[in-house]
């Protein structure tokens, strides 16, 4: 069940990256769409998408490790390679087009 969770999960967090790389960042919270001008949006949700979209396929690939039977320490290193691959470019994003987090 818990494998059948972080698909799901895995899923939608790359159905939001997908509307995001798309230029749609109505899905982050407002204080990102106020600050982000409406030339940089495309730009911007390109890359917060990306990085969504890269979280959510390793969270879908662990899933599916589960399973096949990997253990959970291959699961575990799966998903901390998803995030230190996807989060840097939300970050990079955040900073760039916001400049902050908050």
């Amino acid at each position: 069940m818990e494998n059948l969770f972080t698909i799901i999960i895995g899923f939608v967090l790359v159905l939001i990256g997908v509307s995001n790389f798309k230029g749609n960042i109505n899905s982050l919270h407002s204080y990102h769409i106020k600050r982000v001008t409406e030339e940089n949006r495309l730009p911007f949700g390109r890359l917060v998408g990306a990085g969504t979209i890269i979280v959510g396929g390793f969270l879908v690939l662990s899933g599916v490790l589960g399973y096949t039977g990997a253990t959970e320490k291959i699961q575990e290193a799966v998903l901390i390679a998803g995030f230190l691959a996807g989060l840097p470019l939300i970050l990079y994003a955040m900073f760039k087009y916001n400049k902050g987090i908050f």
